[in-house]
């Protein structure tokens, strides 16, 4: 219901901005790059970019923002398995953008881009088109194409020149290396992420690949200057999101531990009565069974381009065949 809400005041929210969009290019008008704070769901918890049109001449302040997504779509939860999510771009006043992250207790942080009026009136142009219904949709994708790489390559092709930083931060590291970095590389829900990529996961990032999350891009476009040295970003305030907190019941090395102890006591009991427990080999395997099915569903029929068969997989079983030798390994 209130992402329906939502888009339909960001429809309104165009519709007024459509009012007093400039022709000709406007010196107080003002381009910013807002980088949100992480939030406790997890599409939420890489945090979020978007982009601020701020023109006091025309009194126009709106965030255009790639990441908006409706869950009362048809099939969702199906398409999202499969990789064929359709986001969109929306528009909304910056009041209301803030009021949402301010109840969350989201900090935003802005940038405000150092580009010549016909730069930000291109921007303003292109966000302009990009929101008519027939352009407003585009196929998401988590780490190619997303609410950040969007407003990067926006900025990049307004510029016409290359983008040069000084950060480094990650370059070289691995998308697996990222994910474990925001989500706590002892969660839960990094296992279950980890189960489910392969070997794809594990390549070295360029510059340019590792912009696909928030901060990254924020820190990366604080140091960023042209090609002669003038400098992308001319204000702003910034800081680095830190790491995700995981209470003790959702690290996996818990849960593993405790699945450990369940196969070593029936283990026990077996070696003890001189009996197999079949259940038990009949019930994980069905499960692990169950788990490979999903990667190799996502592997060769979804979209989604870092999924694969990786060595972690071999994890479960290995956990549960050491639990099983206190009863194979007889003296």
């Amino acid at each position: 219901m209130w992402n329906k809400l939502r888009i339909y005041l960001f429809s309104l929210c165009l519709a007024m901005a459509a009012l007093v969009q400039a022709d000709e290019p406007n010196e107080q008008m003002q381009i910013s790059l807002l980088t949100c704070a992480p939030g406790e769901e997890l599409y939420a918890r890489f945090g979020h970019t978007a982009l601020r049109v701020y023109d006091p001449a025309n009194e126009t302040d709106i965030v255009f923002n790639y990441g908006i997504f409706d869950f009362d779509t048809e099939q969702f939860y199906w398409k999202f398995v499969k990789g064929e999510t359709w986001y969109e771009l929306g528009a909304a006043p910056m009041k209301w953008f803030m009021w949402e992250y301010n109840e969350t207790h989201r900090p935003v942080y802005e940038q405000i881009l150092n580009l010549t009026p016909a730069q930000r009136n291109e921007i303003w142009q292109t966000l302009a088109v990009n929101y008519e219904p027939e352009n407003r949709k585009y196929l998401y994708n988590f780490v190619f194409d997303n609410c950040a790489t969007r407003p990067y390559y926006l900025i990049a092709h307004a510029l016409k020149d290359t983008i040069i930083s000084d950060y480094t931060g990650y370059t070289g590291q691995t998308y697996r290396t990222f994910i474990r970095h925001y989500t706590g590389a002892l969660s839960l829900e990094y296992a279950g992420i980890s189960l489910l990529l392969g070997p794809k996961a594990d390549q070295p990032m360029n510059s340019d690949q590792r912009l696909f999350l928030p901060e990254e891009l924020m820190l990366f476009m604080q140091s960023a200057h042209l090609a002669d040295g003038t400098p992308i970003v001319s204000e702003g305030t910034i800081a680095s999101f830190g790491a995700p907190s995981v209470p003790w019941y959702a690290l996996w090395p818990v849960w593993l531990a405790l699945y450990f102890c369940i196969v070593a006591a029936v283990s026990i009991q077996d070696r003890h009565l001189h009996h197999w427990s079949k259940w038990l080999e009949i019930t994980a395997a069905v499960l692990y069974l169950l788990l490979l099915l999903i990667v190799g569903f996502l592997t060769f029929f979804s979209c989604h381009p870092l999924v694969g068969f990786g060595w972690r997989l071999l994890i479960i079983p290995l956990t549960h065949l050491c639990a099983r030798l206190i009863y194979i390994i007889r003296r």
